[in-house]
């Protein structure tokens, strides 16, 4: 079963991509996903979105680390391949790239995984903060070629304030 979002967003997918629905994967977590319309060796690579309101000493590092440690529970040798915080004071956000190997449908894949965790303030109360994480998981292989969609995705993330475009 998806799960809600603690902060309503908005944003638009890269052309092609299409949306998951629940029943087409692990939905455990999740608010959204999308998938790429051309699948490599068999696997689809996906666009992804969560998102938790973290208890205020938690910093962006310390829930970039727990997606880390998530993950090493489902595959083996996750490993971070990249790290960087980016944006600004009042809208700080952290990037990270993992690789990993799990076995997927009775076989092992390498894949990457591309992560954007963004602080967003509450519209309506600005000291609230929800952190929303986008990731895209694609194969070793198809990564590069499909990682201009994700940037491009993550550039249209705003919070809804319910006033339409």
């Amino acid at each position: 079963m998806p799960t809600t979002l603690p902060m309503p967003i908005e944003f638009r997918l890269p052309e092609g991509w299409l949306p998951a629905y629940p029943e087409e994967f692990d939905a455990a977590g999740v608010a959204f996903a999308a998938v790429h319309p051309q699948p490599d060796a068999g696997f689809a690579a996906n666009i992804t979105i969560d998102g938790e309101v973290p208890p205020d000493v938690s910093t962006l590092a310390d829930l970039a680390d727990e997606s880390v440690e998530r993950l090493r529970e489902v595959a083996e040798s996750v490993v971070v391949a990249h790290r960087r915080e980016v944006g600004s004071a009042d809208a700080p956000a952290l990037t990270q790239r993992l690789t990993f190997s799990p076995v997927v449908d009775g076989a092992r894949r390498d894949l990457v995984q591309s992560q954007v965790h963004l602080s967003l303030s509450d519209v309506e109360d600005p000291h609230k903060r929800a952190v929303i994480r986008l990731a895209l998981t694609a194969t070793a292989a198809q990564h590069d070629a499909v990682l201009g969609d994700f940037q491009a995705f993550v550039r249209t993330i705003r919070p809804d304030t319910g006033a339409g475009a």
